[in-house]
Parts: structure tokens; sequence; C-alpha cells
């Protein structure tokens, strides 16, 4: 039986949803001629499923199809047009009342995005935003929905296009940023909330250690001596195998941070969102010295010009720019380490290769991690156990 109500369209309410003990309902509100009394009825609808964001999207069409029969004057007040999923659970006489105003309407993700970005820019290193917060919204704008409500869709969109680990790491930036909404009343409820990724524990750059014997540091050397193309970036080369420090830290290195016994590390070129950026500071550090050694003396020696600008830069590109850290390891690194006949290694290995060293000529630990920022733990747990080949019981006798 439809509804015989003639009233226009509007004014008659809306579907809504309602979670009751785990379970979804579909609920709205009708007037309906009783005892010749206009009375509006409140229907409540059992879908058979658990209330997620999932769920709901699997009844929309029934929902989208109630409404406009609501609109229009023609709900099935039997509600067999509803089904299969739908059964009468409760019908509840109600004041006629006005309709509620329309529902607050709801960010897209990518506009929730832009805002939390704005909220965080201020509290994060040009790096950090630009690797983290950038990427995530490039990440964001190729989502199949920008809907908070198809948040299934989107875990599952990032599962089938990107690495589990980067997935990981996506959906953590989503759930932050919704939380985020949620304290400033932004959103109602977190989709991203109980969403869980497992990935596997892989090595971060500084945990993944594989150095260079001294005969393969020294011969990587040769080839960009002697390479026609790249012989420029020789003393950085040398520089990062002699120093273990991080090529951030070498590429933001001035000349006023070279005195006679030390080297000063007080900042790094980070990437931005702007491109390659000083900041004050160190990765894990505010600030750290290195002692001069014969091998650094010289590599300084044979770079320093005859009158000394303290504010220019120690490392340069062939062009007296900022060395980019990324063009470098794909283009230089990359043809050195081709012609070299030595196993590919990253370019980061140069820093492993000293501390290695270091550790296999019996430097404290606690030495090292003075000189190279990398504490004295992570030095006995990743580089210890790259000279395990060569070690051997003692003498027991």
């Amino acid at each position: 039986m439809y509804s015989s109500q003639s009233e226009g369209k509007g004014n008659k309410g809306s579907v809504q949803f309602k979670n009751t003990k785990g379970r979804l309902q579909i609920v709205f509100s009708y007037p309906v001629q009783e005892n010749g009394e206009i009375k509006r009825k409140r229907f409540y609808i059992s879908t058979g499923y658990e209330d997620t964001p999932r769920n709901r999207q699997r009844v929309g069409d029934t929902v989208r199809t109630l409404q406009r029969d609501i609109d229009y004057g023609e709900v099935d007040l039997s509600l067999a047009k509803y089904q299969p999923y739908a059964a009468l659970s409760t019908v509840s006489p109600i004041p006629l009342v006005p309709p509620n105003p329309p529902a607050k309407s709801q960010p897209t993700l990518n506009e929730l995005w832009e805002r939390y970005m704005e909220f965080k820019q201020p509290q994060v290193s040009p790096s950090t935003f630009c690797k983290d917060y950038t990427k995530q919204r490039n990440h964001i704008r190729r989502f199949p929905s920008q809907s908070l409500d198809d948040a299934i869709a989107i875990r599952d969109y990032l599962l089938g296009n990107l690495t589990p680990d980067a997935a990981k790491r996506c959906i953590s930036q989503l759930k932050a940023c919704c939380d985020w909404a949620v304290e400033d009343g932004i959103i109602e409820t977190n989709p991203f909330s109980s969403m869980r990724i497992k990935a596997p524990k892989g090595l971060t750059e500084d945990e993944d250690v594989n150095p260079f014997s001294k005969e393969e540091r020294d011969r990587v050397i040769q080839l960009f001596e002697s390479d026609r193309y790249y012989k420029h970036y020789a003393h950085y080369v040398r520089f990062l195998f002699f120093t273990g420090a991080r090529p951030s830290e070498v590429i933001g290195l001035q000349w006023k941070h070279i005195t006679e016994s030390v080297i000063r590390f007080r900042q790094a070129v980070v990437v931005s969102e702007g491109g390659l950026v000083l900041k004050e500071g160190l990765k894990t550090q505010r600030k750290r010295d290195f002692p001069i050694t014969p091998e650094v003396e010289a590599i300084l020696e044979e770079i320093k010009p005859a009158k000394i600008d303290p504010e220019a830069f120690v490392f340069r590109s062939p062009r007296g720019k900022f060395i980019d850290q990324h063009n470098f390891a794909n283009r230089p690194w990359q043809a050195i380490m081709a012609k070299s006949g030595i196993p590919y290694r990253k370019s980061y290995q140069c820093r492993h290769t000293f501390i290695s060293l270091c550790v296999e000529a019996h430097i404290n630990s606690t030495a090292i991690e003075r000189w190279t920022g990398t504490s004295a733990k992570m030095i006995d747990k990743h580089y210890g156990a790259t000279n395990f080949t060569n070690l051997r019981p003692p003498d027991l006798t």
C-alpha cells in the first residue's frame, strides 16, 4: 500500500542510519493519516548488516530509492518495495514536527588533507613536510573516491597500488589527519581509526649496513678522480668515506665550520616543497664536531680556495649550487658503480663503511657515536655483525 498523502515535494523528512547494538538500521519518519488525523510516524528498517562504512555503501541504492519516495509522497508503507534486506521492525507515532535542518556537509578527503597540511606545516621541518605531507597529498588526489564514507574502498585501493609498507604509512597519515579533524569538530568520526595493515619490517637507511672494503672504497674514489664527467665529485666522495657524515650534513658544510682541529657540523641541506633548503641542526642532534684526521686535512687542502669566504659552501655542484644528493645517487654514483665491477651499493654506504672500519679497528663505540651521530647501541647492533666472518674465539686454555 502506498501513502495517499497529497502534499507536494519536500517537508517530509530524510532517511538516516542508526546503530542498534552494532547492527545497521535505516530510519525515517513519514506523515500518515489515522482516524482522520495526520501524524508523523517513525519507521525502522533492519538491513541485516553490521554498521560499517562499507555496509552503508551497500544499502545506498535502497536509501536513495526511499528518499525519492519520501520526497514525492510515494512511500510503500508495507516496506515491501525496500526488500530483500528491509523488514519493518518498529513503527511508533510521533508528533508532526518541522523537518530537521539539512545535515552539515562533510569535507572531501582532499579538502581535509589541505587543512591538515596548513596545521602541520609550522610544526615540522621542510624536508618532513615535503617527504611526508606533500607526497601524501599526491596519493590522495589519485584515490578512487574523495568521500570519507568510502574508507574501505580507499584502503583496498592502497593495498592494490602500493607496497604494504607504503600503504601502511598512508593509512597512518589518514588516521592522524582524521583524528585531528574529529578533535577540531570538522568531522564526527574517524573512518580509518580501526584499520590495520601489516607490513614486513624492512631496514631503514641507517640499518641497512653493507659496507665497502678498503680496497673497494679506494677503487670507487680512484674511478671518480679519473672520470671525464664526474671527477668534480671526487673530493665529495672521499670526504663521505673518511668522515662517515651524512650527505645532507656534508652538503650543508661552510668554510666557517672548519677550524684547525675539528669540523663543526651544525646544519644540513634537505628537500623541501620548494626545492633544496638549508636548515639548522642535524638529523638526530643539534650539532656535532668531527676531529680533522690527516686524510680529511688533505681533502680540505686540495679544495681550499686562495681566499676563503667563510659563508661559502665547501662542496658545490658543477654549477655552483647545492649538490642534489638524489641526482648524484642516480647519475654519477650509478655510473661509477657500473664501471667499478663492485657489487652495487647505495652511496649512503660510504657512511656505513667509515663506521664499520672504525669498529674493525676496535674504536670504542661511544667515540664513534660522537663522531657520526649514530648511537653506540645502534653501532653495536648493526655494525659489529659485519665483522663476524673475521672473528675467532680466543684461546681459553
